[in-house]
């Protein structure tokens, strides 16, 4: 994919529209997290990263001893009276579950590796789906929003809607990268590749819905995709002008 022209990093388009939620799906590695918080630092949005709401649940199941394959009832219970507190401030990152401090917990390898089988839960994923409809709506519905069904279930109706996709090879090494060699390749390629197949049985990512926009990542920079997320933003504000 080719980049599109510098994008105005002014947050005038964004504030032409009274709501402006930004949907953005896309697999492990795809590059969402990073671009969907450039995008909210760029637009004057608050940014919302449900897939740290997933880890959140997954720290306190294993922090409690839950097995969430023999017991998924205890996960959906604690799932339903969980206290999560989560920084919708993009670039500051906080994760508070039950009153514990999970923010560094929810990135551990560990945690990635564990995930899919709480996130797999329908009944967990629809209880987070609404604390998660909940949270954008508190915002005056002016976020971004990432994740992995963003686009076709959590906010099937966000004013723009992006899947971002990339090689999955360009996936595996920038996942590589992030974890600093903590852990081997073969890990981290099956946290990235089994993960997403995990996932793929409860959410659709690999592919875009109706009026759902791909970006492939995998040829771009950060700053280049970021540019072609706001030159969407622009195009609706210019639409809404004509």
């Amino acid at each position: 994919m080719t980049s599109a022209p510098s994008a105005d990093p002014s947050p005038a388009a964004a504030e032409s529209h009274d709501e402006l939620v930004i949907a953005v799906d896309g697999p492990s590695g795809s590059g969402k997290s990073s671009t969907s918080r450039a995008v909210a630092q760029r637009l004057g949005l608050a940014y919302l990263d449900t897939g740290s709401m997933y880890r959140a649940v997954t720290c306190a199941v294993a922090n409690r001893g839950i097995d969430p394959v023999t017991d998924p009832g205890a996960v959906i219970d604690l799932v339903r009276d969980a206290d999560l507190e989560l920084s919708t401030v993009p670039g500051v990152e906080k994760v508070v579950i039950d009153g514990q401090d999970v923010t560094e917990q929810i990135r551990e390898p560990a945690t990635s590796a564990a995930v899919s089988a709480v996130a797999t839960i329908q009944p967990v994923r629809d209880l987070l789906t609404d604390r998660m409809r909940r949270i954008v709506a508190a915002h005056g519905h002016r976020m971004v929003v990432e994740g992995r069904d963003i686009t076709t279930v959590v906010c099937p109706d966000a004013q723009l809607r992006v899947l971002l996709v990339a090689d999955p090879a360009v996936r595996v090494a920038r996942r590589s990268a992030e974890l600093e060699a903590t852990v081997d390749v073969r890990e981290v390629t099956d946290l990235v590749i089994r993960r997403d197949r995990d996932d793929s049985t409860v959410s659709s990512f690999q592919a875009p819905a109706p009026g759902v926009t791909m970006i492939d990542s995998t040829a771009l920079t950060l700053d280049q995709v970021v540019d072609t997320v706001v030159s969407l933003v622009n195009n609706l504000a210019k639409d809404t002008n004509d």
